[in-house]
């Protein structure tokens, strides 16, 4: 499997991929719900995906992200 981490770089950089075809799915542990977000509304800083939620910045592990989809098809799951 794929480290998610190398997965969101090649979505971000290869030129062959679309990336408005593809969704993230990742965890909340304070909500305790799974959550679905484009994954051009993602930012990226070392081992975070940065988020905006209620106009302030959030900076969320990778490893909370449970799978990525590509048109609703899941691609990737941990």
């Amino acid at each position: 499997m794929i480290y998610i981490g190398d997965l969101l770089n090649k979505l971000r950089w290869d030129k062959n991929l679309k990336p408005k075809e593809y969704t993230i799915v990742y965890f909340d542990r304070v909500l305790r719900k799974e959550f679905e977000i484009p994954f051009t509304s993602i930012g990226r800083k070392g081992n975070f995906f940065i988020i905006n939620i209620e106009k302030r910045e959030v900076m969320v592990p990778l490893h909370r992200i449970n799978k990525v989809r590509r048109n609703g098809k899941i691609i990737w799951e941990r």
